[in-house]
């Protein structure tokens, strides 16, 4: 399932972090949608049988679906829809300049998927500990966004921590090269 792009490495443009971040905003949107879908079918199958009861298994189907849904999606092409729109595509780095590009192999998407949960679990963890609820536990919640996000700064080529673990990249795709 693995496809590589037609363009040469030397020709790598990364995307910034703002197109990134804003793409990571319409795939919130997209989520949505799924994590609404798998919900149901939970419930369903579940039949809402003590609800306390069946909570982590909940969460535990949720993660699982999400992961099915951005690994095959990274596997297939590269890119989810927004990423599509916004021109970014997820490659395996390159071990040499002049190699081609490949799609993630199956365990760099999930390791890339897994890492990615660090947006949010430093501080899920803090709100949890301090027993932080309502309006500031959504303002703790972005400022360790935020502070994962500017972690890329630290990057020469910009990528986030969960890319440099997986060994993945995001770059930008010229518009024409999207439409095979």
């Amino acid at each position: 399932m693995s496809t590589s792009t037609n363009f040469p490495t030397s020709d790598i443009q990364f995307a910034s972090l703002k197109r990134r971040l804003i793409c990571l905003v319409y795939e919130a949107i997209l989520l949505f949608g799924i994590f609404f879908a798998t919900d149901l079918v939970f419930d369903i199958a579940t039949q809402r049988f003590q609800a306390t009861s069946v909570h982590h298994w909940r969460q535990f189907a949720l993660f699982v679906v999400i992961g099915i849904y951005f690994t095959y999606f990274w596997r297939r092409n590269g890119q989810t829809l927004p990423m599509q729109t916004w021109c970014i595509k997820v490659v395996s780095a390159p071990p040499t300049p002049t190699a081609t590009l490949q799609t993630p192999t199956l365990l760099q998407a999930w390791i890339r998927y897994c890492c990615a949960w660090m947006w949010f679990v430093p501080a899920l963890s803090v709100n949890y500990f301090f027993e932080i609820k309502q309006w500031p536990s959504v303002i703790i919640l972005l400022i360790g966004m935020l502070c994962w996000a500017l972690l890329s700064r630290l990057d020469k080529n910009g990528q986030f921590v969960h890319d440099k673990l997986a060994g993945t990249q995001l770059i930008l795709v010229p518009a024409k090269t999207q439409l095979k």
